[in-house]
């Protein structure tokens, strides 16, 4: 999803990361949803034509599509007039088959073109003037207490929220109340935001004030917190929870809504007893309005003031944020003005929260306290929508934006143990410099791109590492444990072919994909006393998964059944002509007391999109077997395997011979596993250590799949 593709951009430039590198990855994303997602398997060869905005505007754009899709220049077309081509060619058009009129008729014809009013409209977000006033009266009375920062003397807490698109800072006093506050876009460099305010702060408060103690919560919390010496790092929930409880003890409901993502908390007996995150999608967030708001040429305040006077709000339902720029146009067409689409979207706001992120069927399961905090709802229209879909008078603070930074200032407060703070002093501030470079590192198969951050005093912090090695904080043991999954994926592809030159059956491909990661040694060894030298496809990569992008016919299908058409496509590449990947509806029964032992449906049938996905696949000199066949049943699979492979020249006895091999061969390999397991589980009860069971399918044992875990 493009809007919360953000939100894992967002966290990337708070930790360091390059935007340089973003960028060009920004540019491969686009790239792949095209092939991948929208071409679906249908290749895109031959003289290609780009059109639109970005591909004219894009550099960047257009050489990840020309080195991804192999293109040369000549067959790379970029022409002149790529952004304005539907507009010329709707000209052409007009051209030879319009009639004739003036701009004066034009003009008018386009003032005068509405359309009729959509029925599907929600209540207005008030009656009238008087309900609009009670509801401010109301919510002013939530304010955070404040002191005027020349007035006071003494000690100071500092909290810090380096959100996903805003950071804020909020200094108090022993007395809770809020000295000084900073709210404001993080412009994709929130470090240098943060020492230039800390620099104000420390101006501010010259010799009177002393920072006792300072926490920071949010996306960029380890950053911050390694970059100024911060006393603490937060887990949001904590930091957010604490600022709500500062203004109703016994709340029960807590919704934060921020720029890129909301969260839900569930209070009980004084404890978050369960909390809730949006998972794929931010159309519900900050950013979502504020989209809309910049697409109308207007600040998201005014497109939010404009809302609290909409007649008749537009129903816009709670959907992806590409579907709902198609429904807004289609409200404008019906004649919907921008307040009733503000006052809309409001309310689409709150039913993506309520129903899509909560889930909530009856708005009493909220509870009768509730607390609304994030930026997001400072948008009064939000405020109100949400108080009439949930039929609740809610508490909004007036510094609803801050509430994650007044929370860590709040902790700092309570956790001040008289030492002072290890905050980063001014002298320090004046000498910042942080110095950003990248680095492979090596310490397992994942080779993560680390990104190194270098303070001026010597300090490191290193992101974008899968573990804590890539942060050098592993453990110096030299005592290699028990790792069964490593185990397992070595003992089965672990298998010495016969040589081409010498088999006397030639060579037979076989990828190392899905079912194939249980059942490899059964087909390695049929085939191999068949007289064949088997082939198995590399390792799976990133680059197998991309040699395999063109021919994918779905989006949606789980990566590890995505990675096949990598596989296949490195045999063919490797000149491989004979290539067998079958079909099995039915897994072996391996005794185990389940009820059946069906494949999952991916699993048992994917050679045959292959099959019709994988135009080499049908070259008159590739051979690509992917029979159906009952491999837990031996009886019937020697039957099966006479009936495809007596065509090509092997008799049954021979296959008879083969398959009594390949069975046995497979009952060793499992057999094994289960050993080893044992073996591991008594050398756990012999020396009292613990041990973690990864269940998962035969496939997850791929170091590809399971990301190296």
């Amino acid at each position: 999803c493009g809007v919360f593709a953000k939100t894992d951009i967002q966290p990337l430039l708070n930790q360091g990361a390059r935007k340089e590198d973003v960028a060009a990855s920004i540019y491969q994303a686009v790239v792949n949803q095209t092939i991948a997602g929208l071409a679906q398997g249908r290749r895109i060869e031959g003289k290609v034509l780009f059109l639109g905005g970005p591909l004219y505007y894009c550099k960047g754009l257009r050489e990840r599509f020309k080195e991804t899709l192999k293109l040369s220049d000549e067959n790379a077309v970029f022409p002149e007039y790529a952004r304005i081509s539907v507009a010329w060619v709707a000209s052409l058009f007009a051209a030879e088959n319009g009639t004739e009129t003036t701009a004066k008729e034009l003009i008018s014809k386009i003032a005068s073109a509405k359309g009729g009013i959509s029925s599907n409209r929600l209540p207005p977000l008030f009656e009238n003037d008087e309900q609009y006033r009670e509801f401010v009266d109301r919510h002013e009375r939530a304010d955070v207490p404040a002191c005027k920062l020349s007035d006071y003397s003494g000690k100071a807490y500092l909290g810090i929220d380096c959100g996903s698109t805003t950071t804020k800072l909020v200094l108090i006093n022993d007395k809770k109340e809020i000295l000084y506050s900073y709210y404001s876009s993080n412009n994709g460099n929130p470090v240098e935001i943060i020492r230039q305010q800390l620099e104000k702060i420390y101006d501010l408060c010259g010799s009177n004030i002393r920072i006792c103690g300072s926490a920071v919560t949010g996306y960029g919390e380890e950053l911050i917190k390694n970059a100024f010496s911060v006393d603490f790092g937060l887990v949001e929930t904590i930091a957010h929870y604490t600022a709500a409880r500062h203004f109703c003890k016994d709340v029960d409901f807590i919704l934060d809504i921020g720029g890129q993502d909301m969260k839900c908390m569930r209070v009980k007996d004084g404890e978050i007893e369960s909390i809730l995150l949006n998972e794929a999608c931010s159309s519900g967030c900050g950013s979502f309005i504020q989209n809309f708001a910049n697409a109308l040429g207007m600040q998201p305040e005014e497109f939010a003031q404009i809302g609290l006077s909409a007649k008749s709000p537009v129903d816009l339902g709670s959907r992806c944020t590409v579907f709902m720029n198609s429904r807004v146009k289609q409200a404008q067409k019906e004649g919907a003005s921008v307040a009733d689409i503000s006052a809309g979207l409001s309310y689409s706001v709150v039913k993506n929260a309520l129903f899509k992120v909560i889930k909530i069927r009856d708005p009493k399961q909220m509870g009768e306290k509730i607390i609304v905090q994030g930026g997001t709802f400072l948008n009064n229209s939000v405020l109100r929508a949400f108080e009439l879909t949930c039929g609740r008078e809610v508490v909004r603070p007036d510094k609803a934006g801050l509430m994650g930074a007044y929370g860590s200032a709040l902790v700092a407060l309570s956790r001040d143990d008289g030492k002072g703070s290890t905050l980063a002093p001014l002298e320090k501030l004046e000498n910042f410099t942080i110095q950003k470079t990248t680095a492979r590192c090596g310490r397992c198969s994942n080779n993560c791109l680390l990104t190194i951050s270098k303070f001026a005093d010597g300090t490191r912090y290193i992101t974008n590492n899968r573990c804590e090695r890539g942060a050098g904080l592993g453990s110096k043991s030299k005592e290699l444990l028990p790792n069964l999954f490593d185990y397992k994926y070595k003992r089965l592809f672990d298998y010495e072919p016969l040589d081409p030159a010498t088999a006397p059956r030639g060579v037979v491909g076989i990828p190392r994909v899905l079912g194939l990661y249980e059942n490899y040694p059964f087909w390695f060894t049929l085939f191999t006393k068949l007289g064949y030298s088997v082939k198995l496809s590399p390792k799976s990569s990133r680059e197998i998964y991309d040699r395999g992008i063109e021919t994918m016919p779905s989006e949606s299908v789980c990566y590890p059944a995505k990675l096949s058409h990598g596989h296949i496509m490195s045999l063919l590449d490797e000149g491989v002509k004979f290539i067998f990947y079958p079909a099995l509806p039915y897994e072996m029964d391996n005794g185990g007391g389940g009820d059946n032992h069906y494949n999952c449906p991916v699993v048992a049938t994917y050679s045959e999109v292959i099959k019709n996905s994988v135009p080499e696949l049908r070259a008159d000199d590739v051979t690509f077997m992917n029979p159906f066949l009952p491999i837990y049943d031996e009886d019937r699979m020697l039957e099966r395997l006479i009936e495809e492979f007596m065509p090509l020249g092997i008799g049954g006895a021979e296959i008879g011979v083969a398959l009594k091999a390949a069975y046995e061969e497979d009952r060793r390999f499992k057999d094994d596993i289960r050993s080893k397991g044992e073996e591991v589980l008594r050398m756990l009860k012999e020396k009292g250590n613990k041990g973690i069971v990864l269940a998962g399918r035969p496939y997850h044992v791929d170091p590809e799949i399971n990301h190296g875990i």
